[in-house]
């Protein structure tokens, strides 16, 4: 059982996609730098700060809340992702691992979001 917000594999995988959406937004054009890149940057952030934000709520249903935010910034930095490999600023398979791992943290806070909703984390 996680006993802080960093005892979570989601949170943890989360700060790892941050790192890897840095280190790919760096190679961007310098013209995207107020554009692709600082949206899929914060993006990239808010993710594992809303987990981390949603665990020191006092109640189940804060928590549960927070990362359906989370969730919902998922989906935009994937979208952000897709319009970046469409207009070529990296290449597909670049592409690919990172959608692998932006789904694997959608379905961990699916399954977190779900067991909060029915109250199962203590």
């Amino acid at each position: 059982m996680a006993k802080t917000y960093r005892d979570l594999i989601v949170w943890q995988r989360s700060i790892s996609l941050a790192e890897q959406l840095y280190a790919v937004t760096a190679t961007f054009p310098k013209s995207e730098l107020y554009g692709l890149v600082s949206q899929i940057r914060r993006n990239a952030v808010s993710i594992p700060s809303n987990i981390a934000e949603g665990n020191s709520r006092r109640s189940k249903t804060d928590y549960a809340r927070f990362i359906t935010i989370a969730m919902g910034t998922v989906f935009e930095l994937e979208t952000q992702l897709l319009i970046a490999r469409n207009v070529g600023y990296m290449k597909n398979d670049e592409y690919e691992e990172l959608s692998g791992t932006i789904d694997n943290i959608e379905a961990l806070l699916a399954g977190l979001r779900r067991k909060l909703e029915n109250n199962l984390v203590p």
